[in-house]
């Protein structure tokens, strides 16, 4: 849903700059630029006022001394990258990561909101979303419809009031991701009336549909899904292309398929670049060292596709198809002044960022951080409880295999569970999910997580509850002794050292460092993971697909051991 963004007052100025009786704030000289609907490079005058451009053209304004001039002369400029599909909660949080993207030219978001829905009353949630409405960045968001594990509550949360609220706001522009699409085709007239109720507001509706058939994407199109970011094969692409769906390629630390899906693109010949977005996925820090949607774009010119085609799939597509390139996307009269500067159209990565008219890098250099927001009201991790002996009995009869990253499937534990330690003579450890209230518990055994951890604990996940995994008993209970020191983190140990953390303060699962530092706390962790027999892709998303229940085919949650498949608790949470 659209809304005025300027008043009468400061629309009546910039009519003035363009009469020419007011001189406009910045000038950009000698700028050859992309224009989104032309579809190529353009010479001429950007005319700035505040955080609107007010004109384009060959036209030179009415300059004051209080006019900014800037030369554009021998580089290209095109509009801030827009990433479609951000999960800003991945240790980093919105203000941190925007900070960091902006900088390499990634100047809106279009965010997901579970974190603040399961955190926060929507009151306190929009206060802080407000917050980051004021700073020079462009802040949307989704509304999500379920939680994509199993909750003790989710009933109470999920809503048509709170739900409601969310659809009602005009920062939110998306519905989804749809990761319990399973419930609508089984006749969930619950969620088929949010979609709608989202539709009726002008929003698109985002699916999850990794492996769907083509019979599943047609009825889901059906029940109102626009798009997908899920396809993996250059099949599954020309397939949802085939049955109208808007498509966003994903370039993620999980699933990093760009390269192969624009290979398959430009080998088949597919002219289907006006229909396709870029995403990172909610990647993990370490990810992003070499950029967002600035390595997306890069990779896109390394697989040989057109640079118009590469920049218009990271800005002015998203912005098409969000309605929302009458602001964002595109160098053009009465749209935000958000620009990246670049040396040429082969090197992504701005020179300088103009974004609403604020200069954020200049010259290659930083030259104005987005402003912290406030997070006191996140509610803080106080474990007040101790764990005893009691707590680790593991006497389930079967235990959780992780088979990839993503899989994870059921198998019969034969090993003694009564010892302080297991061997690391096989890929077996102690597994717990403890509520952050301390209220209950579920134990059981993983394999395939790492053959020589010893203790580690991590309040980041799913749901913000506690999981605790290792070979050894007192080596788990020491990382969460750790853990609970930080008021929250993820806390490796061996041999009753600490070897490395991450301190989590933020509601006990964000961290509140620059992601310059988080990153480097990342990679260390992942370091030390891989030394101990860590052999998958991202850590820090296993952590998180352990209560995931859109992801087969059994995963540990709140409720107790769940099967995805048959949608019952196979073993309930115990309580304390």
């Amino acid at each position: 849903m659209q809304y005025p963004i300027w008043k009468i007052e400061e629309i009546r100025h910039q009519l003035e700059v363009v009469s020419g009786t007011k001189a406009p704030d910045i000038l950009i000289k000698n700028a050859t630029y992309l224009h989104s609907h032309l579809k190529k490079w353009i010479t001429g005058n950007i005319w700035i006022v505040k955080d609107r451009i007010v004109y384009t053209g060959l036209e030179m304004p009415l300059v004051s001394e209080k006019t900014e001039v800037h030369d554009a002369s021998g580089q290209k400029i095109v509009p801030g990258y827009m990433e479609p599909h951000v999960h800003p909660f991945q240790l980093y949080h919105p203000q941190s990561f925007a900070d960091y993207a902006a900088q390499r030219g990634t100047t809106t978001f279009i965010a997901d909101n579970l974190v603040f829905f399961l955190a926060l009353e929507n009151k306190k949630a929009f206060s802080i979303m407000d917050q980051l409405n004021k700073l020079p960045f462009s802040f949307y968001w989704w509304a999500r419809f379920d939680s994509q594990t199993e909750l003790e509550n989710e009933e109470e949360l999920f809503t048509s009031k709170s739900i409601g609220e969310w659809i009602e706001r005009p920062d939110v522009i998306m519905g989804g991701e749809l990761t319990g699409w399973p419930r609508l085709l089984s006749g969930d007239d619950q969620m088929l009336y949010w979609m709608q109720q989202a539709k009726m507001n002008g929003m698109k509706i985002e699916g999850h549909f990794p492996g769907a058939s083509e019979r599943t994407l047609a009825r889901m199109r059906l029940l109102g899904a626009d798009g997908d970011h899920e396809s993996m094969t250059i099949e599954e692409v020309e397939r949802r292309i085939l049955h109208g769906y808007a498509v966003t390629l994903r370039h993620s630390s999980i699933r990093p398929d760009l390269p192969n899906l624009l290979k398959g693109i430009l080998e088949k010949d597919l002219h289907i670049f006006d229909h396709l977005m870029m995403t990172t996925d909610g990647a993990t820090p370490s990810f992003h060292l070499d950029g967002v949607m600035d390595k997306c774009i890069q990779v896109a010119l390394d697989a040989g596709v057109n640079p118009i085609d590469a920049y218009l799939m990271a800005s002015f597509n998203v912005a098409k198809y969000y309605n929302l390139s009458n602001l964002h996307g595109v160098i053009a009269t009465g749209r935000f002044a958000t620009l990246n500067f670049l040396e040429d159209e082969y090197s992504p990565v701005p020179i300088s960022v103009l974004s609403k008219g604020e200069w954020l890098k200049r010259d290659g250099e930083k030259v104005q951080a987005l402003t912290p927001v406030d997070w006191s009201d996140m509610p803080p991790l106080n474990l007040d409880f101790h764990l005893t002996d009691d707590d680790f009995q593991f006497s389930m009869p079967f235990g959780i295999e992780m088979v990839n990253d993503v899989i994870t499937k059921p198998y019969s534990i034969s090993v003694d569970t009564t010892e302080n330690e297991l061997s690391s003579n096989h890929v077996e450890s102690f597994l717990m999910l403890i509520d952050r209230n301390g209220k209950w518990k579920v134990t059981t055994l993983i394999k395939g997580f790492a053959t020589s951890v010893k203790g580690f604990a991590s309040s980041y996940s799913n749901t913000g509850d506690i999981l605790l995994i290792g070979k050894n008993k007192k080596s788990m209970l020491k990382a969460f002794e750790e853990m609970k020191k930080m008021n929250g983190g993820i806390v490796l140990v061996e041999d009753n050292q600490v070897i490395c953390s991450i301190k989590l303060p933020i509601g006990g699962g964000l961290s509140d460092k620059h992601m310059e530092d988080l990153i480097e706390e990342e990679l260390l962790l992942k370091k030390e993971l891989a030394a101990r027999g860590f052999k998958h892709g991202d850590a820090i998303y296993t952590l998180l697909f352990l209560q995931s229940t859109h992801l087969p085919y059994v995963r540990i949650t709140q409720r107790g051991i769940f099967d995805v498949m048959k949608k019952q608790v196979l073993f309930p949470a115990l309580m304390r």
